[in-house]
């Protein structure tokens, strides 16, 4: 019988939504009014990203996004004989990383040409054309199950059921 350990991670969940709750909370802007009035921000008079009353800047009209920054795909692998989840995000400039419930996280950078081949893998593996969910059945108690989101798609496939193209998918990304 195997014994899951959950106090751990139910703490950390914890810890981190309190934390997301305090953030959101402070950028709210819902409490009193601070010195810069109701919106306790800059005063009218600012531009973005000129210091108003309360000495932050103010925001900016409409916030410039990097595409070269933002996510290109995600793979989550979940199961083996650990049962382990590792997340593995990769993004358009090539940068990377990978999270774990119980591993040290890590990150990188993809060279130049790895970057291509996953672009060129992702292309292939044409994800808005696959099943949504492939499982093997019966079930591969103990293998991995994985999860691609790429370019609005979401494809769920167990290891035996990954069809060629999800595999080379894998085979550019960096390792788990």
């Amino acid at each position: 019988m195997r014994t899951v350990r959950t106090g751990w991670t139910a703490r950390t969940a914890a810890g981190a939504l309190l934390a997301v709750a305090v953030l959101v909370g402070c950028g709210a802007g819902g409490g009193s009014p601070g010195p810069g009035g109701p919106s306790g921000g800059a005063t009218a008079g600012a531009t973005a990203g000129t210091p108003g009353a309360s000495g932050l800047p103010a925001p900016s009209a409409s916030p410039s996004r990097d595409p070269a920054a933002e996510r290109l795909v995600t793979v989550t692998r979940t199961g083996g004989f650990a049962g382990r989840t590792v997340v593995l995000t990769v993004r358009g400039d090539g940068s990377w990383t990978r999270t774990s419930g119980t591993a040290q996280p890590g990150a990188g950078q993809l060279p130049p040409a790895g970057l291509e081949a996953l672009r060129s893998a992702l292309r292939a593996a044409d994800l808005p054309r696959l099943p949504a969910d492939a499982r093997a059945d019966p079930p591969v108690y103990d293998g991995f199950a994985y999860e691609f989101a790429y370019d609005g798609s979401t494809v769920s496939s167990d290891e035996g059921s990954l069809t060629p193209g999800l595999r080379k998918v894998l085979e550019a990304l960096p390792g788990f």
